[in-house]
């Protein structure tokens, strides 16, 4: 009956849990989590052109991976236009870029893009620009901007198999090897097939997954071979190549080159997810992998070997040793101290800034985290509590035995001569000599004859029995430990569904990056900037107001206007504007401007680079007359 309980028990928590799961996986299944973020973009989302440009450059905060289709052109009759192959510009790994034709006509255009941010996500979007001026377009975003919602939703699953697998096959090992307790061993099958099986999965979704396709795509040959050539899919088949090796890796050969060649068994199999997650891009690139390795090593060794605890104590509480537990926790405690240190680490590289943890998806699941780690730990003191109750009556047992041995022994060795010893001594045999008192070792003693001591005699040797309350019943403790590792195996297993959801989601850092990049985008499209002059002569000095629109990376306009001492307009017989980057080396570039009577302007201005170009202005007032002025102006 007993056992029918705690498994009813188990049930309802494994069915609790089961749900909390699914909610978690599918409430969030749809969401096209980005990386990457399009900073910006030439041409601009929503400008118009006076020609057809030569390419559409996308410029993003971290580096890309492109496809053969990371770029889809639509005229307004919704007709795909031909455009040369993805490449980077300027050989950049944050930018895409796609040559166009000459002949594309004028009106609006609708430009889907899918590129692979360099932690293996896939990110999309599309923006429209007009050639000419803006007209009606039937044209749509392509669908393969948005994904396809069951092969994103089967890789996800497929992802937090992973990590579950992961976790059973090295916590398990880990806990066997350490406490030496066989009863959980039966887990180190399932978590090498649950790997295998969901790393097999990756490998086939992966293709779909970054093309924004079905699931039927999986075993289309040539996207097959794109994936097995591209970093993630390289590093999903590593994966494989070290699951292969490890079935064959003696589990107990002992030894010091088995335990070196166990550590890089372990250590490279971490490592391919860190190759392909957050760590491989961003800031602090090397200090981030080995973080990212030990995060996840400490997790699988904590969430892992709990799971193989809470399966021992359900099936052979008997057969686990107090001293197993003590080991145990003892490693656990170490696995926490290295997730926290961690932790913190990869929260401050991905948050970026203390706003970020309420103002990002990314810095709200981390709050979650934290949450659930706090439970995680309180859940894990409580198992420390009912770790150190088991170990104390064992201590106290040894002391008990301890303390019978040595009167035995030095007696034994007393040459006492049985005449003069009137009372009997009962040495572990309980059998009585004498009546007037009766002296045990190591048990109460005894005052009164017959009953007592033919009970002894009848039942043997006994030390005193533990107390049957919980303060001293074995049994209480070993239940009481296996209600607190189950709600550690519970709140564990969120904490690994939350760490997988923060690997799916934009970092703080590059969420508030691309919040700034679209600000900067929203501005108005037009700088205008204001240069006092004086070429030394009476009446010498004014100012030229220069308007740049957009004042963007791409074709401008210029327009300037000269202002005489008096605040009136005049004419200057010359008016020469340039540009220089000198953090690239690029110009001076000649804005040509052309004067209209009144006015200069110039319709060819390029500049290809964003940055803080320097603005040099040149004006004549007379044939011999004449100054240079210069501003910084940002060209984003």
């Amino acid at each position: 009956m007993g056992g029918q309980r705690i498994g009813g028990r188990v049930g309802r928590a494994a069915t609790l849990l089961g749900t909390v799961v699914l909610l978690i996986l599918f409430g969030s299944a749809g969401s096209a989590f980005a990386h990457a973020a399009l900073k910006g973009a030439d041409p601009v989302d929503g400008t118009v052109v006076k020609k057809a440009p030569a390419a559409i450059t996308l410029t993003f905060t971290e580096s890309v991976g492109l496809l053969d289709d990371s770029f889809r052109v639509l005229d307004p009759e919704n007709r795909r236009v031909h455009t040369g192959k993805p490449q980077h510009a300027g050989g950049r790994s944050e930018t895409a870029r796609v040559t166009l034709p000459d002949d594309m006509g004028t009106g609006t255009f609708t430009v889907g893009w899918r590129v692979v941010s360099a932690d293996s996500h896939p990110v999309s979007g599309a923006l429209t620009f007009s050639i000419g001026k803006p007209s009606a377009t039937t044209a749509v975003i392509p669908t393969q901007a948005a994904g396809d919602t069951a092969s994103a939703t089967l890789y996800d699953i497929s992802r937090y198999f992973a990590y579950g697998g992961l976790a059973l096959l090295l916590g398990t090992l880990v806990f066997s090897l350490v406490t030496g307790v066989e009863a959980a061993r039966g887990l180190l099958l399932t978590g090498w097939w649950t790997l295998l099986a969901s790393t097999v999965a990756l490998l086939l979704l992966r293709g779909p997954y970054e093309r924004g396709g079905g699931p039927a795509a999986a075993f289309d040959p040539s996207v097959l071979a794109d994936t097995a050539t591209s970093r993630p899919g390289l590093v999903l088949l590593v994966r494989l190549v070290l699951l292969a090796g490890a079935a064959f890796f003696p589990v107990r050969a002992g030894g010091r080159w088995w335990t070196a060649g166990g550590g890089v068994l372990t250590v490279a199999l971490a490592g391919t997810w860190a190759a392909a997650e957050h760590a491989s891009a961003g800031i602090q690139v090397p200090v981030a992998l080995v973080s990212a390795v030990l995060h996840l090593l400490a997790m699988a060794v904590w969430l892992g070997g709990l799971t193989a605890l809470l399966t021992a104590l359900y099936r052979a509480p008997e057969d686990l040793p107090a001293s197993a537990v003590t080991r145990f926790s003892r490693l656990a405690l170490t696995a926490v101290t290295v997730l926290v240190a961690t932790g913190v680490y990869q929260s401050w590289r991905g948050l970026g800034s203390l706003d970020a943890l309420t103002t990002t998806s990314y810095g709200r699941l981390l709050l979650a985290k934290l949450i659930a780690v706090l439970l995680l730990l309180a859940a894990a003191a409580y198992s420390r509590r009912w770790t150190a109750r088991l170990a104390a009556p064992v201590e106290r047992r040894a002391d008990v035995r301890e303390r019978v041995l040595e009167p035995v022994g030095a007696a034994a060795d007393a040459d006492v001569s049985g005449a003069d010893m009137s009372a009997g001594i009962s040495i572990g045999t309980g059998t009585e000599t004498g009546t007037d008192s009766g002296a045990e070792i190591g048990t109460d003693t005894e005052t009164d004859t017959g009953t007592d001591a033919a009970t002894e005699t009848a039942t043997g040797p006994h030390p005193r029995p533990l107390p049957s309350t919980e303060d001293g019943d074995p049994g209480a403790y070993r239940r009481g430990l296996r209600r607190s590792v189950l709600a550690e195996v519970i709140v564990g297993i969120v904490v690994l569904v939350i760490t997988t959801l923060l690997t799916g989601t934009q970092p703080g850092r590059a969420a508030t990056e691309a919040a700034a990049s679209a600000a900067e985008a929203a501005r108005p499209m037009a700088s205008t900037t204001v240069i006092p002059f004086d070429v030394g002569t009476p009446g010498g000095h004014g100012k030229i107001q220069i308007e740049l629109t957009p004042g963007r990376v791409g074709e401008n306009s210029v327009q300037a206007v000269t202002f005489g001492p008096d605040g009136g307009l005049v004419t200057v017989p010359e008016l020469r504007l340039t540009f220089t980057l000198e953090k690239q080396d690029i110009g001076p570039l000649d804005a040509k401007l052309t004067d209209r009577g009144g006015y200069w302007t110039s319709d060819t201005l390029n500049l290809p680079l964003p940055g803080t170009w320097t603005m040099k202005a040149t004006v004549r007032t007379t044939d011999i007359d004449q100054i240079t002025v210069s501003r910084k102006v940002r060209i984003g």
